[in-house]
């Protein structure tokens, strides 16, 4: 008896856009590509202090920053928000600082000793 209460409990969640991971993996590639594309435009349009390969690098690094999510849901969020960034940064409705700070260092080392937790507030 309490299986079928179980049972009746779980529910399929609706897929955002694939229906599977094959789906989802052919969404995040087509993604990548589009930006593969976009980024020696990117450059010359922003006028910013990297070349190509840096920015290629770059958009490498953060795809595979997400490399370990295996949720379909997930993915398919993660390639609506990856398309809207795209759509803003060829619109030009991003300004040169946004654009920088996807080079910027995000992580920042955790404090160790003492004098460092208390001076940043996290002892």
């Amino acid at each position: 008896m309490s299986s079928q209460a179980v049972r009746t409990v779980v529910k399929e969640v609706k897929p955002i856009l694939s229906l599977d991971h094959e789906e989802a993996r052919k969404r995040v590639l087509n993604l990548y590509k589009a930006w593969h594309r976009q980024l020696p435009y990117i450059v010359k349009q922003y006028d910013i202090p990297k070349n190509v390969e840096q920015c290629r690098n770059k958009l490498r690094e953060e795809f595979t920053k997400f490399d370990n999510i295996k949720d379909i849901r997930v993915i398919d969020m993660l390639v609506i928000k990856g398309q809207m960034e795209l759509k803003e940064v060829v619109n030009m409705w991003k300004q040169k600082g946004h654009v920088m700070s996807y080079f910027k260092d995000t992580v920042e080392p955790k404090p160790q000793d003492f004098i460092s937790k208390f001076l940043s507030g996290k002892e």
